[in-house]
């Protein structure tokens, strides 16, 4: 089921946490609560990192990452970037990327497979995402918006888009990402979807400010709670088998 949190009051959890099938990274300096809400839903199937980038909190806006790899912009130091390599598990690759729009968390939208990426990027930057995420790339906007990153979150179940996006861009959205889109709001009518809520394919969290018809549609279109994909809950098995022996 997806969980209401809030980082220090503010419901924008988006900002400080980056959420994949395979880590989550969360701002350093957030309350004890913060953090023992997704320790306590996540700890048992991933690592949780407590991390910044670039001397930042705001990781979830700095950084895009997939369960192939993470990458982060090239301000990040190399004492966070040596922090996360032993912490991320050893085949998730983490490359720095030095990109004129910096702020990768707003202008990249992914899941496992296919990348949403603002129409100003750099070639380069694209082929760094293809290579180190594994994904198909799309340069695309979302309800006429550039940062794509911004205005739909996305998982291999489901995607969440701006609410004004047309049914025709809806479609056409949906058949490059292969997933059921939904148009809708998270925090009581805030467009800015990626900052209220971080997902991934079994766990949502979503700010406090959120409705529960919001809360909702963030069930059904990601399919929470409908019970783990079974390559994820083979790979878990595996893990938990490992850590056994």
């Amino acid at each position: 089921m997806s969980i209401r949190v809030q980082f220090e009051n503010n419901n924008e959890i988006g900002v400080f946490a980056r959420l994949t099938n395979r880590y989550c990274l969360v701002a350093i300096g957030g309350s004890e609560n913060f953090y023992s809400v997704f320790e306590g839903e996540l700890s048992d199937h991933i690592p949780v990192v407590h991390t910044s980038i670039a001397g930042c909190r705001i990781i979830g806006r700095l950084s895009v990452g997939n369960r192939n790899g993470l990458i982060v912009p090239f301000t990040t130091t190399d004492q966070e970037l040596q922090h996360l390599r032993n912490s991320l598990p050893d085949d998730v690759q983490i490359q720095r990327v030095e990109e004129r729009l910096s702020a990768l968390g707003n202008v990249i939208a992914c899941n496992d497979y296919v990348a949403l990426v603002h129409p100003d990027l750099d070639k380069e930057t694209e082929e760094i995402i293809a290579d180190t995420l594994k994904v198909e790339v799309f340069r695309q906007t979302v309800a006429s918006q550039t940062l794509v990153g911004t205005y739909c979150a996305l998982s291999n179940r489901g995607g969440l888009v701006h609410p004004k996006t047309t049914i025709e861009d809806q479609r056409e959205l949906s058949s490059l990402l292969q997933v059921p889109l939904v148009a809708g709001t998270i925090n009581r009518g805030s467009e800015v979807l990626a900052a209220g809520l971080v997902v991934n394919d079994f766990a949502a969290f979503c700010g406090m400010d959120s409705t529960a018809t919001e809360m909702q549609v963030v069930e059904k279109v990601f399919r929470i709670g409908e019970g783990m994909p079974s390559a994820i809950t083979q790979e878990l098995k595996a893990t938990l088998i490992e850590s056994m022996t």
